[in-house]
Protein backbone atom coordinates (compact mmCIF):
# COMPACT_ATOMS: atom_id res chain seq x y z
CA UNK A 1 0.00 0.00 0.00
CA UNK A 2 1.07 3.59 -0.64
CA UNK A 3 0.66 4.35 3.06
CA UNK A 4 3.38 1.81 3.92
CA UNK A 5 5.69 4.75 3.26
CA UNK A 6 4.58 6.31 6.56
CA UNK A 7 3.69 3.31 8.70
CA UNK A 8 5.72 0.15 7.92
CA UNK A 9 9.08 -1.04 9.24
CA UNK A 10 11.36 -0.29 12.16
CA UNK A 11 12.45 3.01 10.65
CA UNK A 12 8.80 4.21 10.76
CA UNK A 13 8.49 3.66 14.53
CA UNK A 14 8.52 7.45 15.18
CA UNK A 15 5.83 7.92 12.53
CA UNK A 16 3.59 5.28 14.12
CA UNK A 17 4.15 6.94 17.48
CA UNK A 18 2.72 10.16 16.05
CA UNK A 19 -0.26 8.32 14.56
CA UNK A 20 -0.91 6.91 18.01
CA UNK A 21 -0.68 10.38 19.49
CA UNK A 22 -3.61 11.17 17.21
CA UNK A 23 -5.52 8.20 18.60
CA UNK A 24 -4.97 5.56 15.88
CA UNK A 25 -4.53 1.90 16.83
CA UNK A 26 -2.35 -0.76 15.21
CA UNK A 27 -5.50 -2.30 13.73
CA UNK A 28 -6.41 0.98 12.03
CA UNK A 29 -2.88 1.44 10.71
CA UNK A 30 -2.96 -2.02 9.17
CA UNK A 31 -5.82 -0.92 6.90
CA UNK A 32 -5.69 1.37 3.84
CA UNK A 33 -5.51 5.02 4.95
CA UNK A 34 -8.19 7.02 3.15
CA UNK A 35 -7.96 10.83 3.12
CA UNK A 36 -11.36 12.47 3.56
CA UNK A 37 -10.95 15.88 1.95
CA UNK A 38 -13.64 18.25 3.20
CA UNK A 39 -14.41 21.88 2.51
CA UNK A 40 -16.86 22.07 5.42
CA UNK A 41 -17.13 25.55 6.90
CA UNK A 42 -19.70 27.79 8.56
CA UNK A 43 -20.09 30.51 5.90
CA UNK A 44 -20.87 28.84 2.56
CA UNK A 45 -24.47 27.57 2.54
CA UNK A 46 -23.37 24.79 0.20
CA UNK A 47 -20.84 23.65 2.81
CA UNK A 48 -22.36 24.17 6.22
CA UNK A 49 -23.79 20.64 6.22
CA UNK A 50 -20.73 18.84 4.84
CA UNK A 51 -19.87 17.56 8.32
CA UNK A 52 -22.88 15.23 7.94
CA UNK A 53 -21.64 14.08 4.53
CA UNK A 54 -18.15 13.52 5.99
CA UNK A 55 -19.63 11.42 8.80
CA UNK A 56 -21.48 9.27 6.25
CA UNK A 57 -18.38 8.85 4.08
CA UNK A 58 -16.35 7.76 7.10
CA UNK A 59 -18.97 5.13 7.93
CA UNK A 60 -18.74 3.84 4.38
CA UNK A 61 -14.95 3.63 4.54
CA UNK A 62 -15.12 1.76 7.87
CA UNK A 63 -17.76 -0.64 6.51
CA UNK A 64 -15.45 -1.51 3.62
CA UNK A 65 -12.39 -2.03 5.82
CA UNK A 66 -10.48 1.24 5.50
CA UNK A 67 -9.34 3.89 7.95
CA UNK A 68 -10.81 7.36 7.21
CA UNK A 69 -8.68 10.39 8.09
CA UNK A 70 -10.26 13.81 7.63
CA UNK A 71 -8.47 16.98 6.53
CA UNK A 72 -9.80 20.35 5.33
CA UNK A 73 -9.46 22.64 2.33
CA UNK A 74 -10.64 26.23 1.99
CA UNK A 75 -13.65 27.50 0.08
CA UNK A 76 -14.99 30.87 -1.13
CA UNK A 77 -18.72 31.57 -1.42
CA UNK A 78 -19.04 33.30 -4.78
CA UNK A 79 -22.38 34.87 -3.84
CA UNK A 80 -21.02 36.50 -0.69
CA UNK A 81 -17.77 37.43 -2.46
CA UNK A 82 -19.64 39.02 -5.40
CA UNK A 83 -19.24 42.68 -6.23
CA UNK A 84 -16.22 43.54 -4.05
CA UNK A 85 -12.56 42.54 -3.58
CA UNK A 86 -13.66 39.11 -2.32
CA UNK A 87 -14.41 38.03 -5.89
CA UNK A 88 -10.73 38.51 -6.82
CA UNK A 89 -10.01 35.52 -4.61
CA UNK A 90 -12.65 33.16 -5.97
CA UNK A 91 -10.99 31.66 -9.06
CA UNK A 92 -7.57 32.08 -7.46
CA UNK A 93 -8.69 29.85 -4.58
CA UNK A 94 -9.07 26.92 -7.00
CA UNK A 95 -5.29 26.62 -7.31
CA UNK A 96 -4.83 26.81 -3.53
CA UNK A 97 -7.31 23.97 -3.09
CA UNK A 98 -5.52 21.74 -5.59
CA UNK A 99 -2.14 22.63 -4.08
CA UNK A 100 -3.27 21.93 -0.51
CA UNK A 101 -4.67 18.51 -1.48
CA UNK A 102 -1.35 17.70 -3.15
CA UNK A 103 0.58 18.84 -0.06
CA UNK A 104 -1.51 16.96 2.49
CA UNK A 105 -1.72 13.74 0.48
CA UNK A 106 1.94 13.45 -0.43
CA UNK A 107 3.07 14.48 3.04
CA UNK A 108 0.98 11.79 4.77
CA UNK A 109 0.95 8.90 2.32
CA UNK A 110 -2.79 8.31 1.83
CA UNK A 111 -3.81 5.26 -0.21
CA UNK A 112 -6.92 6.93 -1.62
CA UNK A 113 -9.06 10.05 -1.37
CA UNK A 114 -12.74 10.82 -0.97
CA UNK A 115 -13.24 14.45 -1.98
CA UNK A 116 -16.21 16.31 -0.44
CA UNK A 117 -16.59 19.75 -2.08
CA UNK A 118 -19.79 21.45 -3.24
CA UNK A 119 -19.43 24.91 -4.72
CA UNK A 120 -17.95 26.81 -7.62
CA UNK A 121 -14.14 26.67 -7.48
CA UNK A 122 -13.99 24.00 -4.80
CA UNK A 123 -15.27 21.18 -7.03
CA UNK A 124 -12.80 21.73 -9.91
CA UNK A 125 -10.01 22.46 -7.42
CA UNK A 126 -10.61 19.09 -5.76
CA UNK A 127 -10.69 17.29 -9.10
CA UNK A 128 -7.49 19.01 -10.21
CA UNK A 129 -5.74 17.96 -7.01
CA UNK A 130 -6.85 14.34 -7.45
CA UNK A 131 -5.71 14.25 -11.07
CA UNK A 132 -2.35 15.77 -10.20
CA UNK A 133 -1.75 13.16 -7.49
CA UNK A 134 -3.28 10.35 -9.58
CA UNK A 135 -4.10 8.04 -6.69
CA UNK A 136 -7.50 6.30 -6.36
CA UNK A 137 -10.10 9.01 -5.73
CA UNK A 138 -13.85 9.57 -5.74
CA UNK A 139 -15.94 12.74 -5.40
CA UNK A 140 -19.17 13.09 -3.43
CA UNK A 141 -20.55 16.61 -3.25
CA UNK A 142 -22.92 18.15 -0.72
CA UNK A 143 -25.77 18.47 -3.21
CA UNK A 144 -28.00 21.31 -4.42
CA UNK A 145 -30.22 23.65 -2.42
CA UNK A 146 -33.98 23.46 -2.89
CA UNK A 147 -35.57 26.34 -4.78
CA UNK A 148 -37.27 29.09 -2.84
CA UNK A 149 -40.89 30.26 -3.20
CA UNK A 150 -41.95 33.86 -3.77
CA UNK A 151 -45.42 34.99 -4.81
CA UNK A 152 -46.27 31.47 -5.96
CA UNK A 153 -43.17 31.02 -8.14
CA UNK A 154 -39.94 29.07 -7.69
CA UNK A 155 -37.00 31.43 -7.16
CA UNK A 156 -33.27 31.20 -6.58
CA UNK A 157 -30.21 33.34 -5.91
CA UNK A 158 -30.22 34.84 -9.41
CA UNK A 159 -33.75 36.14 -8.72
CA UNK A 160 -32.40 38.11 -5.76
CA UNK A 161 -29.51 39.62 -7.70
CA UNK A 162 -31.89 40.70 -10.47
CA UNK A 163 -34.29 42.12 -7.88
CA UNK A 164 -31.68 44.75 -6.99
CA UNK A 165 -32.02 46.19 -10.50
CA UNK A 166 -35.80 45.96 -10.30
CA UNK A 167 -35.78 47.81 -6.97
CA UNK A 168 -33.50 50.53 -8.33
CA UNK A 169 -35.75 51.22 -11.32
CA UNK A 170 -38.83 51.34 -9.06
CA UNK A 171 -40.52 48.12 -10.20
CA UNK A 172 -40.08 46.32 -6.85
CA UNK A 173 -41.00 47.57 -3.41
CA UNK A 174 -38.78 47.48 -0.32
CA UNK A 175 -41.22 45.06 1.29
CA UNK A 176 -41.09 42.62 -1.63
CA UNK A 177 -37.30 42.85 -1.82
CA UNK A 178 -37.05 41.95 1.87
CA UNK A 179 -39.46 39.02 1.51
CA UNK A 180 -37.50 37.70 -1.48
CA UNK A 181 -34.30 37.98 0.57
CA UNK A 182 -35.87 35.77 3.23
CA UNK A 183 -37.39 33.17 0.86
CA UNK A 184 -34.99 32.69 -2.09
CA UNK A 185 -32.40 30.41 -0.46
CA UNK A 186 -34.40 28.15 1.92
CA UNK A 187 -31.98 25.28 2.63
CA UNK A 188 -28.32 24.41 2.76
CA UNK A 189 -26.73 23.22 -0.49
CA UNK A 190 -25.23 24.68 -3.64
CA UNK A 191 -27.52 27.42 -5.03
CA UNK A 192 -30.51 25.85 -6.76
CA UNK A 193 -30.05 26.82 -10.42
CA UNK A 194 -27.69 25.50 -13.08
CA UNK A 195 -24.98 27.79 -11.81
CA UNK A 196 -21.28 26.92 -11.72
CA UNK A 197 -21.40 24.72 -8.61
CA UNK A 198 -24.20 22.51 -9.88
CA UNK A 199 -22.73 22.54 -13.38
CA UNK A 200 -19.49 21.08 -12.07
CA UNK A 201 -21.19 18.61 -9.73
CA UNK A 202 -23.23 17.30 -12.67
CA UNK A 203 -20.21 17.14 -14.96
CA UNK A 204 -18.22 15.26 -12.31
CA UNK A 205 -20.71 12.42 -12.83
CA UNK A 206 -20.09 12.54 -16.57
CA UNK A 207 -16.31 12.62 -16.14
CA UNK A 208 -16.77 9.41 -14.14
CA UNK A 209 -15.26 10.55 -10.83
CA UNK A 210 -18.57 10.53 -8.91
CA UNK A 211 -21.42 8.08 -8.46
CA UNK A 212 -24.73 8.58 -10.30
CA UNK A 213 -26.84 11.15 -8.46
CA UNK A 214 -23.91 13.29 -7.35
CA UNK A 215 -25.05 16.31 -9.34
CA UNK A 216 -28.77 16.33 -8.59
CA UNK A 217 -29.74 14.63 -5.28
CA UNK A 218 -30.78 17.60 -3.09
CA UNK A 219 -28.57 18.42 -0.11
CA UNK A 220 -31.36 17.89 2.41
CA UNK A 221 -32.47 14.46 1.14
CA UNK A 222 -31.45 11.33 3.02
CA UNK A 223 -30.45 9.84 -0.33
CA UNK A 224 -27.47 12.22 -0.25
CA UNK A 225 -26.26 10.57 2.99
CA UNK A 226 -26.69 7.12 1.45
CA UNK A 227 -24.72 8.27 -1.60
CA UNK A 228 -21.92 9.44 0.71
CA UNK A 229 -21.79 6.05 2.44
CA UNK A 230 -21.64 4.34 -0.95
CA UNK A 231 -18.77 6.60 -2.03
CA UNK A 232 -16.94 5.76 1.20
CA UNK A 233 -17.31 2.05 0.48
CA UNK A 234 -16.44 2.41 -3.20
CA UNK A 235 -13.05 4.05 -2.57
CA UNK A 236 -11.77 0.76 -1.13
CA UNK A 237 -12.68 -0.98 -4.40
CA UNK A 238 -10.78 1.67 -6.32
CA UNK A 239 -7.73 1.27 -4.06
CA UNK A 240 -7.83 -2.51 -4.46
CA UNK A 241 -8.13 -2.23 -8.27
CA UNK A 242 -5.61 0.64 -8.36
CA UNK A 243 -8.05 2.55 -10.61
CA UNK A 244 -6.77 6.11 -10.67
CA UNK A 245 -8.27 9.45 -11.80
CA UNK A 246 -6.25 9.58 -15.03
CA UNK A 247 -7.56 6.11 -15.89
CA UNK A 248 -11.05 7.62 -15.74
CA UNK A 249 -10.58 11.21 -16.94
CA UNK A 250 -9.24 11.25 -20.48
CA UNK A 251 -9.95 12.83 -23.85
CA UNK A 252 -13.10 10.70 -24.30
CA UNK A 253 -14.62 11.43 -20.89
CA UNK A 254 -13.86 15.15 -21.23
CA UNK A 255 -15.64 15.15 -24.59
CA UNK A 256 -18.59 13.43 -22.89
CA UNK A 257 -18.58 16.18 -20.25
CA UNK A 258 -18.60 18.91 -22.89
CA UNK A 259 -21.46 17.17 -24.68
CA UNK A 260 -23.62 16.95 -21.55
CA UNK A 261 -22.57 20.53 -20.74
CA UNK A 262 -24.14 21.66 -24.03
CA UNK A 263 -27.32 19.66 -23.40
CA UNK A 264 -27.76 21.04 -19.87
CA UNK A 265 -26.86 24.66 -20.68
CA UNK A 266 -24.25 24.82 -17.94
CA UNK A 267 -22.37 27.86 -16.67
CA UNK A 268 -19.73 29.35 -18.99
CA UNK A 269 -17.29 28.71 -16.13
CA UNK A 270 -17.55 25.01 -16.94
CA UNK A 271 -15.41 25.62 -20.04
CA UNK A 272 -12.76 27.35 -17.91
CA UNK A 273 -12.75 24.51 -15.37
CA UNK A 274 -12.82 21.67 -17.89
CA UNK A 275 -9.78 23.23 -19.58
CA UNK A 276 -7.98 23.32 -16.21
CA UNK A 277 -9.05 19.73 -15.44
CA UNK A 278 -7.77 18.61 -18.85
CA UNK A 279 -4.46 20.28 -18.08
CA UNK A 280 -4.07 18.18 -14.90
CA UNK A 281 -5.21 15.04 -16.77
CA UNK A 282 -2.47 15.64 -19.37
CA UNK A 283 -5.12 15.97 -22.10
CA UNK A 284 -4.98 18.65 -24.80
CA UNK A 285 -7.98 20.99 -24.62
CA UNK A 286 -8.92 22.75 -27.86
CA UNK A 287 -11.38 25.60 -27.25
CA UNK A 288 -12.76 25.18 -30.77
CA UNK A 289 -14.05 21.73 -29.77
CA UNK A 290 -16.73 23.57 -27.81
CA UNK A 291 -18.38 24.88 -30.99
CA UNK A 292 -17.82 21.57 -32.78
CA UNK A 293 -19.60 19.67 -30.00
CA UNK A 294 -22.23 22.38 -29.53
CA UNK A 295 -23.02 22.25 -33.25
CA UNK A 296 -24.24 18.65 -33.02
CA UNK A 297 -25.60 18.57 -29.44
CA UNK A 298 -29.21 19.62 -28.78
CA UNK A 299 -29.98 21.83 -25.80
CA UNK A 300 -32.36 19.71 -23.71
CA UNK A 301 -32.69 21.71 -20.47
CA UNK A 302 -33.47 25.25 -19.47
CA UNK A 303 -32.71 25.45 -15.78
CA UNK A 304 -32.45 28.71 -13.83
CA UNK A 305 -31.32 31.29 -14.85
CA UNK A 306 -32.16 30.28 -18.44
CA UNK A 307 -35.61 28.93 -17.49
CA UNK A 308 -37.99 28.19 -14.65
CA UNK A 309 -36.75 24.74 -13.64
CA UNK A 310 -34.21 24.10 -10.89
CA UNK A 311 -31.84 21.25 -10.03
CA UNK A 312 -34.44 19.51 -7.88
CA UNK A 313 -36.65 19.32 -11.00
CA UNK A 314 -33.79 17.68 -12.91
CA UNK A 315 -33.42 15.21 -10.03
CA UNK A 316 -37.08 14.18 -10.23
CA UNK A 317 -36.84 14.07 -14.04
CA UNK A 318 -34.20 11.34 -13.85
CA UNK A 319 -30.96 13.22 -13.24
CA UNK A 320 -27.80 13.26 -15.30
CA UNK A 321 -28.03 9.60 -16.31
CA UNK A 322 -31.44 10.33 -17.89
CA UNK A 323 -29.93 13.24 -19.85
CA UNK A 324 -27.12 10.94 -20.99
CA UNK A 325 -29.66 8.28 -21.99
CA UNK A 326 -31.37 10.84 -24.22
CA UNK A 327 -28.09 11.95 -25.81
CA UNK A 328 -27.10 8.32 -26.38
CA UNK A 329 -30.00 8.04 -28.84
CA UNK A 330 -27.96 10.27 -31.16
CA UNK A 331 -24.71 8.37 -30.47
CA UNK A 332 -23.18 11.54 -29.06
CA UNK A 333 -21.45 9.89 -26.07
CA UNK A 334 -18.63 7.42 -25.65
CA UNK A 335 -20.35 4.88 -23.44
CA UNK A 336 -17.25 2.71 -23.04
CA UNK A 337 -15.75 5.19 -20.56
CA UNK A 338 -15.11 3.66 -17.13
CA UNK A 339 -16.31 5.33 -13.95
CA UNK A 340 -15.53 5.26 -10.23
CA UNK A 341 -18.77 3.30 -9.75
CA UNK A 342 -17.14 0.24 -11.33
CA UNK A 343 -19.60 0.47 -14.23
CA UNK A 344 -19.11 1.92 -17.69
CA UNK A 345 -21.19 4.92 -18.69
CA UNK A 346 -23.04 2.56 -21.04
CA UNK A 347 -24.07 0.30 -18.17
CA UNK A 348 -25.25 3.32 -16.14
CA UNK A 349 -27.23 4.70 -19.09
CA UNK A 350 -28.79 1.32 -19.90
CA UNK A 351 -30.17 1.05 -16.35
CA UNK A 352 -31.48 4.64 -16.32
CA UNK A 353 -35.18 5.44 -16.65
CA UNK A 354 -36.45 7.60 -19.49
CA UNK A 355 -36.37 11.29 -18.65
CA UNK A 356 -39.44 13.34 -17.79
CA UNK A 357 -39.68 15.42 -20.95
CA UNK A 358 -41.24 18.41 -19.21
CA UNK A 359 -37.76 19.08 -17.74
CA UNK A 360 -35.43 17.18 -20.07
CA UNK A 361 -36.61 17.59 -23.65
CA UNK A 362 -36.35 14.70 -26.07
CA UNK A 363 -33.66 14.81 -28.75
CA UNK A 364 -36.48 14.90 -31.30
CA UNK A 365 -37.97 18.07 -29.77
CA UNK A 366 -35.13 19.98 -28.03
CA UNK A 367 -35.12 23.62 -27.00
CA UNK A 368 -32.61 24.09 -29.81
CA UNK A 369 -30.65 21.81 -32.10
CA UNK A 370 -27.38 23.30 -30.89
CA UNK A 371 -25.83 23.39 -27.44
CA UNK A 372 -26.03 25.83 -24.56
CA UNK A 373 -22.55 27.38 -24.81
CA UNK A 374 -20.76 29.03 -27.72
CA UNK A 375 -17.19 30.20 -28.27
CA UNK A 376 -16.85 33.46 -30.21
CA UNK A 377 -13.82 34.61 -32.13
CA UNK A 378 -12.87 37.72 -34.07
CA UNK A 379 -10.47 40.63 -33.80
CA UNK A 380 -11.84 41.41 -30.33
CA UNK A 381 -11.25 37.84 -29.13
CA UNK A 382 -8.49 36.25 -31.20
CA UNK A 383 -8.04 33.49 -28.60
CA UNK A 384 -11.76 33.17 -27.96
CA UNK A 385 -14.62 34.37 -25.75
CA UNK A 386 -17.47 32.37 -24.21
CA UNK A 387 -21.21 32.98 -23.96
CA UNK A 388 -24.08 30.95 -22.45
CA UNK A 389 -26.11 30.87 -25.65
CA UNK A 390 -29.07 29.09 -24.06
CA UNK A 391 -29.61 32.06 -21.71
CA UNK A 392 -29.52 34.73 -24.47
CA UNK A 393 -32.81 36.16 -25.73
CA UNK A 394 -33.52 35.60 -29.42
CA UNK A 395 -33.41 39.32 -30.21
CA UNK A 396 -29.85 39.57 -28.82
CA UNK A 397 -28.28 36.65 -30.71
CA UNK A 398 -27.12 39.15 -33.34
CA UNK A 399 -26.42 42.69 -32.18
CA UNK A 400 -24.39 45.74 -33.12
CA UNK A 401 -24.05 48.78 -30.94
CA UNK A 402 -21.81 51.51 -29.52
CA UNK A 403 -19.26 50.57 -26.88
CA UNK A 404 -19.62 51.90 -23.35
CA UNK A 405 -16.20 51.36 -21.85
CA UNK A 406 -15.33 50.78 -18.17
CA UNK A 407 -12.06 49.75 -16.56
CA UNK A 408 -13.69 48.07 -13.55
CA UNK A 409 -16.87 46.33 -12.46
CA UNK A 410 -17.56 49.01 -9.82
CA UNK A 411 -17.66 51.85 -12.39
CA UNK A 412 -20.00 49.77 -14.56
CA UNK A 413 -22.50 49.15 -11.77
CA UNK A 414 -22.61 52.86 -10.94
CA UNK A 415 -23.40 53.67 -14.58
CA UNK A 416 -26.11 51.00 -14.87
CA UNK A 417 -27.90 51.80 -11.61
CA UNK A 418 -27.49 55.51 -12.31
CA UNK A 419 -29.39 55.22 -15.60
CA UNK A 420 -26.29 55.83 -17.73
CA UNK A 421 -26.71 52.82 -20.02
CA UNK A 422 -29.10 53.05 -22.98
CA UNK A 423 -30.87 50.50 -25.13
CA UNK A 424 -28.57 49.18 -27.86
CA UNK A 425 -25.34 49.81 -25.96
CA UNK A 426 -22.53 47.26 -25.70
CA UNK A 427 -21.02 47.52 -22.21
CA UNK A 428 -17.31 46.66 -22.13
CA UNK A 429 -15.67 45.83 -18.79
CA UNK A 430 -11.92 45.31 -19.04
CA UNK A 431 -8.85 44.81 -16.85
CA UNK A 432 -10.84 42.11 -15.03
CA UNK A 433 -9.05 39.09 -16.55
CA UNK A 434 -6.90 36.51 -14.75
CA UNK A 435 -3.89 38.86 -14.64
CA UNK A 436 -5.61 42.24 -14.78
CA UNK A 437 -8.28 41.60 -12.15
CA UNK A 438 -6.35 39.87 -10.79
CA UNK A 439 -8.42 36.73 -10.40
CA UNK A 440 -10.96 37.13 -13.23
CA UNK A 441 -13.94 38.31 -11.20
CA UNK A 442 -17.50 37.27 -12.00
CA UNK A 443 -19.73 40.09 -13.26
CA UNK A 444 -23.06 38.93 -11.83
CA UNK A 445 -23.93 42.28 -10.26
CA UNK A 446 -23.88 44.30 -13.53
CA UNK A 447 -25.61 41.59 -15.60
CA UNK A 448 -28.27 41.14 -12.92
CA UNK A 449 -28.80 44.89 -12.74
CA UNK A 450 -29.28 45.02 -16.52
CA UNK A 451 -31.75 42.11 -16.39
CA UNK A 452 -33.63 43.56 -13.42
CA UNK A 453 -34.01 46.87 -15.25
CA UNK A 454 -35.24 45.13 -18.40
CA UNK A 455 -32.15 46.02 -20.43
CA UNK A 456 -31.09 42.43 -21.12
CA UNK A 457 -33.36 42.59 -24.18
CA UNK A 458 -31.28 45.33 -25.79
CA UNK A 459 -27.87 45.65 -24.08
CA UNK A 460 -24.90 43.31 -24.43
CA UNK A 461 -22.00 43.03 -21.98
CA UNK A 462 -18.46 41.99 -22.91
CA UNK A 463 -15.58 41.39 -20.49
CA UNK A 464 -12.20 39.75 -20.10
CA UNK A 465 -13.53 38.70 -16.69
CA UNK A 466 -16.10 35.96 -16.07
CA UNK A 467 -19.79 35.54 -15.43
CA UNK A 468 -21.56 33.64 -12.72
CA UNK A 469 -23.62 30.66 -13.76
CA UNK A 470 -26.51 32.78 -12.48
CA UNK A 471 -25.98 35.25 -15.34
CA UNK A 472 -28.39 35.45 -18.24
CA UNK A 473 -28.48 37.67 -21.31
CA UNK A 474 -25.95 38.54 -24.02
CA UNK A 475 -23.08 38.34 -21.55
CA UNK A 476 -19.81 37.47 -23.27
CA UNK A 477 -16.87 36.65 -21.03
CA UNK A 478 -13.36 35.18 -21.04
CA UNK A 479 -12.32 37.59 -23.83
CA UNK A 480 -8.76 36.56 -24.68
CA UNK A 481 -6.14 37.95 -24.86
CA UNK A 482 -7.20 40.04 -21.87
CA UNK A 483 -6.66 43.79 -21.68
CA UNK A 484 -3.77 43.53 -19.23
CA UNK A 485 -1.86 41.44 -21.79
CA UNK A 486 -2.49 43.97 -24.55
CA UNK A 487 -5.55 42.30 -26.07
CA UNK A 488 -7.65 44.40 -28.41
CA UNK A 489 -10.24 44.91 -25.68
CA UNK A 490 -7.69 47.32 -24.12
CA UNK A 491 -7.95 49.58 -27.19
CA UNK A 492 -11.75 49.92 -27.36
CA UNK A 493 -12.93 53.51 -26.96
CA UNK A 494 -16.31 55.01 -26.08
CA UNK A 495 -18.69 54.89 -29.05
CA UNK A 496 -16.79 52.31 -31.12
CA UNK A 497 -19.14 49.93 -32.92
CA UNK A 498 -19.02 46.31 -31.74
CA UNK A 499 -20.66 43.52 -33.70
CA UNK A 500 -21.88 40.31 -32.03
CA UNK A 501 -23.03 37.30 -34.05
CA UNK A 502 -23.55 34.38 -31.66
CA UNK A 503 -24.99 31.89 -34.20
CA UNK A 504 -21.88 32.32 -36.36
CA UNK A 505 -19.42 32.65 -33.48
CA UNK A 506 -18.23 36.18 -34.30
CA UNK A 507 -17.12 39.08 -32.08
CA UNK A 508 -15.72 42.09 -33.95
CA UNK A 509 -14.61 45.63 -33.15
CA UNK A 510 -15.54 47.81 -36.16
CA UNK A 511 -12.46 50.06 -36.10
CA UNK A 512 -9.86 50.29 -38.89
CA UNK A 513 -6.44 48.69 -38.53
CA UNK A 514 -4.82 52.11 -38.94
CA UNK A 515 -6.73 53.58 -36.01
CA UNK A 516 -6.05 50.52 -33.87
CA UNK A 517 -2.33 50.70 -34.69
CA UNK A 518 -2.27 54.34 -33.55
CA UNK A 519 -4.07 53.45 -30.32
CA UNK A 520 -1.69 50.58 -29.69
CA UNK A 521 1.30 52.94 -29.83
CA UNK A 522 -0.27 55.14 -27.16
CA UNK A 523 -1.36 52.27 -24.89
CA UNK A 524 0.61 51.74 -21.70
CA UNK A 525 0.35 48.87 -19.22
CA UNK A 526 -1.57 50.08 -16.15
CA UNK A 527 -0.28 49.67 -12.64
CA UNK A 528 -1.27 46.36 -11.02
CA UNK A 529 -4.41 46.74 -8.92
CA UNK A 530 -2.97 44.53 -6.17
CA UNK A 531 0.77 44.62 -5.49
CA UNK A 532 1.31 42.22 -2.61
CA UNK A 533 0.12 38.95 -1.13
CA UNK A 534 -1.27 35.87 -2.83
CA UNK A 535 -3.08 37.70 -5.63
CA UNK A 536 0.10 39.48 -6.65
CA UNK A 537 1.88 36.13 -7.00
CA UNK A 538 -1.16 34.66 -8.76
CA UNK A 539 -1.19 37.47 -11.35
CA UNK A 540 2.45 36.80 -12.23
CA UNK A 541 1.90 33.05 -12.74
CA UNK A 542 -1.61 32.63 -14.16
CA UNK A 543 -2.22 31.68 -17.79
CA UNK A 544 -4.88 32.99 -20.18
CA UNK A 545 -8.55 32.16 -19.70
CA UNK A 546 -8.36 30.39 -23.07
CA UNK A 547 -6.16 27.73 -21.44
CA UNK A 548 -8.14 27.46 -18.20
CA UNK A 549 -6.43 30.23 -16.16
CA UNK A 550 -4.04 27.72 -14.59
CA UNK A 551 -0.81 28.55 -12.82
CA UNK A 552 2.38 28.10 -14.82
Amino acid sequence: MRSDLVKKGVERTPHRSLFKAAGFTDEELDRPLIGIVTSHNEIIPGHTHLDKVVEAVKKGVLLAGGTPIEFPVIGVCDGIAMGHIGMNYSLASRELIADSIECMTNAHGFDGLVLIPNCDKIVPGAIMGALRLNIPSIVVSGGPMLAGKFKGKDVSLSTVFEAVGAYNNGSMSTCDLKELEEKACPTCGSCSGMYTANSMNCLTEVLGLALPGNGTIPAVYSERIRLAKQAGMKILDLVKADLKPRDIVNERSIRNALTVDMALGCSTNSVLHLAAIANEAKVEFDLDKVNEISGVTPNLCKLAPAGGHHIEDLYWAGGIKAVMKELAKLNLLDLTCVTASGLTQGEIVEAALEADHTVVKSVEEPYSKTGGIAVLRGNLAVDGAVVKRSAVLKEMMVHEGPARVFDSEEDTIKAILGGGINEGDVVVIRYEGPKGGPGMREMLSPTSALAGMGLDKSVALITDGRFSGATRGAAIGHVSPEAYEGGLIALVEEGDLISIDIPNGKLELKVSDEVLSFRKEKWTLPEPKIKEGYLSRYARLVSSASTGAVLR
